[in-house]
């Protein structure tokens, strides 16, 4: 099994996951989605949202944006990281390439 989070507000990916509403937690298992589990983001505080998703077991984040440090933070907790998709995309979209092995990941839309 995999986990993977998405950051979001609403059901769109976020610009910047660490100032999203949640996180959506999709548990993965033979190229299906198994569960869905919508957590609220915790108070943005840095190095944290690392920290808080490994404990939750994820193993590969999604985002639009990540500051360089933080990218750093995750790959400490052995935790992927997939940047520069599209933010605004529904969830299901972004899941739907990521399955299909086709995710469009682009230009970290974070400068710092």
């Amino acid at each position: 099994m995999k986990r993977v989070a998405i950051p979001l507000n609403g059901d769109q990916l976020s610009a910047h996951f660490g100032h999203c509403e949640h996180f959506g937690v999709f548990d993965i298992e033979n190229d299906q989605i198994v569960r869905e589990n919508f957590e609220p983001s915790p108070p943005h505080e840095p190095g944290l949202l690392p920290r808080w998703l490994a404990e939750k077991g994820v193993h590969e984040i999604i985002a639009g944006g990540m500051g360089q440090r933080a990218i750093q933070l995750f790959e400490q907790q052995k935790v992927g990281v997939i940047v520069g998709v599209t933010p605004q995309q529904e969830y299901q979209a972004i899941l739907e390439q990521y399955l299909s092995k086709g995710i469009e990941a682009g230009e970290n839309c974070c400068d710092h």
